[in-house]
């Protein structure tokens, strides 16, 4: 079962640079318990910031002595510099393809990227699988946490399992990761539904 971790710093409390601090804390005891991939899921931290995160993990990774790969949310340029193993695209029409993003790293002479693809829609799960994707990520299976003008949390319902059955279908041979909702009592009921792993903020905090 691939584990596939993406960090939120809004789960730790402090000042920034004790959030930072704790994401390459999260990032290397992750790496030291085998988890595959770890996805950096900072979209406003400003881009020297984000660099500068994803080179300490990359450290973190690389000093726990695993083979974990850290893949960048939506910012081919950011893994680039930093160095790092891949990065995270959003499904849609008007995204970067994952064909786009190793065009972008070759020119580079950067190593071939790790691209994973964000999908809602058996059409979104085609689209990336037609266009190179290597890791889909197909949300949400059990539900959906979201914010509320009073502040609170509200779940949104999940697509359930036999949605995931079917994108798993659809994806022919590229690997599916099961989001929304994961947890260590359901995660099973995934893989049975043909899931290769899973991928999930809170499980691996």
């Amino acid at each position: 079962m691939l584990r596939y971790a993406i960090t939120s710093r809004a789960q730790y409390a402090g000042s920034e640079p004790e959030r930072h601090a704790a994401l390459v804390g999260q990032a290397e005891r992750l790496a030291a318990e085998g988890v595959e991939y770890i996805q950096l899921r900072e979209k406003d931290l400003p881009v020297q910031d984000l660099i500068g995160v994803a080179r300490k993990i990359l450290n973190a990774i690389r000093s726990a002595g695993a083979g974990t790969r850290l893949l960048i949310n939506s910012r081919p340029d950011v893994a680039l510099v930093a160095g790092a193993h891949g990065v995270h695209l959003p499904s849609g029409e008007d995204q970067l393809a994952p064909r786009q993003v190793r065009w972008l790293f070759a020119r580079a002479r950067a190593a071939t990227p790790v691209v994973s693809v964000s999908c809602h829609t058996l059409a979104e799960v085609v689209r990336a699988r037609e266009t190179g994707a290597d890791l889909v990520l197909f949300a949400p299976v059990f539900g959906k946490s979201a914010g509320t003008s009073m502040g609170g949390e509200l779940v949104l319902p999940g697509t359930g399992l036999e949605a995931l059955r079917e994108a798993c279908a659809a994806a022919g041979e590229t690997p599916v990761l099961a989001l929304g909702g994961v947890t260590a009592e359901n995660r099973a009921t995934t893989i049975a539904a043909g899931a290769a792993g899973i991928a999930a903020i809170r499980l691996f905090r």
